[in-house]
């Protein structure tokens, strides 16, 4: 135990040294969490919308003045022709085109029925989806309360019964994007941080020459690897506290579930990361080449995960494959504990696969490094 404390202790002495990697390992990510947080959502605003209005009625401009009391639409002009206004749109002046017909509120009135076209910049398939849900919300809102009008003016006058659904958002009562988005952001960070540290660190040995005279001494394998990890370990839990407490302070994350859970499951996940990144640098002479394999394997990971699009969206296969991506089990877990206020219970088959994840690779990191005793 003697020789692990003295490598740790020279370990945590070498990386406090290097003025430049301190920024690295505390600043950066802080401020990639802070900036990603705020950057990193599907929510649309300041959607530039434009009309056409032929009909020029009461009925017209109500409509219109739905989209422009919205706080997602901006509206941009008004168009005398579709000519012109596809021309806009075709030089990115507007992302929404609303085409409001001829005699439009005389078919509301005589058929009970019109028709609206709605042109939508699709180049982001994402973002005009999103786009059409918001336009489809404000026509169903503005049909509700007309149908109430023409009812009570045709002489009725009790108010029509309408069935209205009610929402009851759990988990995220504002539909505040980051509260869903934060804490998938920190395990990003934790892992990019925890990896490219552990795997760039014993190449920056070799590159040193300093692994050879290491190796021939009476340091056994095992000895040498926790020393050299343990550090890194450390970070990642340190980087997760910071991470937590920006969370909660300054983005109001909920943490529903139990701290010490977060922190024991991430003690599990951060040596899949550790067996990961000593596994690259086992193959690599570099730091240059462990950096773009490590990095290789992130992309991967990262758009995978599940962080930014829905794993039940993506190809049967391409599911079949998350189930060997950690970070897709680190993601559901942060979630289902800080927002859920899952108990162990509840991530028990994601801890359970993160420990055999943590085996596997440690046991091949370990089982592929080299030293002469």
């Amino acid at each position: 135990m003697k020789t692990i404390g003295y490598i740790i202790q020279k370990e945590f002495k070498q990386i406090f040294r290097n003025k430049g990697m301190l920024p690295i390992i505390f600043i950066m990510p802080l401020i990639q969490l802070i900036i990603l947080s705020n950057a990193a959502t599907f929510e649309i605003k300041n959607i530039k919308f434009s009309y056409i209005d032929h009909n020029h009625s009461s009925m017209s401009r109500e409509l219109i003045d739905k989209f422009r009391t919205s706080s997602y639409f901006n509206i941009i002009a008004e168009y005398p022709s579709e000519k012109t206004a596809n021309l806009a749109m075709q030089k990115g002046t507007v992302d929404v085109i609303l085409e409001i017909p001829n005699h439009f509120d005389r078919d509301l009135v005589k058929e009970k029925k019109t028709a609206l076209a709605v042109t939508l910049n699709a180049i982001d398939g994402a973002a005009a989806g999103v786009e059409n849900v918001y336009i489809t919300q404000i026509i169903q809102q503005f049909n509700k309360q007309l149908k109430t009008k023409l009812i009570i003016a045709s002489g009725n006058k009790t108010k029509p019964k309408i069935i209205e659904a009610i929402p009851l958002f759990w988990y995220n009562k504002t539909l505040n994007y980051k509260t869903y988005m934060v804490p998938g952001i920190l395990v990003l960070l934790v892992t990019m941080v925890t990896l490219f540290l552990s795997g760039m660190n014993i190449v920056r040995e070799k590159e040193m020459g300093t692994l050879e005279q290491i190796n021939v001494t009476p340091i056994k394998k095992y000895q040498f690897i926790v020393g050299k990890l343990f550090p890194f370990w450390v970070l990642g839990l340190v980087l997760l506290t910071v991470g937590l407490t920006i969370a909660k302070a300054l983005f109001n994350v909920p943490i529903l579930g139990s701290i010490l859970l977060m922190y024991a499951y991430t003690s599990i996940y951060i040596l899949v990361i550790l067996g990961i990144g000593l596994f690259i640098s086992n193959f690599t002479d570099t730091q240059q080449q462990a950096m773009f394999i490590a990095w290789f394997f992130m992309v991967i990971f990262i758009l995978m995960s599940g962080l930014f699009t829905p794993i039940e969206s993506m190809p049967e296969w391409a599911q079949m494959l998350t189930e060997f991506n950690p970070i897709k089990y680190f993601v559901e877990v942060m979630r289902m504990v800080m927002l859920k206020g899952a108990g162990f219970t509840d991530i028990l088959p994601q801890f359970i696969k993160t420990l055999l994840y943590a085996v596997v690779m440690n046991g091949l990191a370990v089982y592929s490094y080299k030293k002469v005793n």
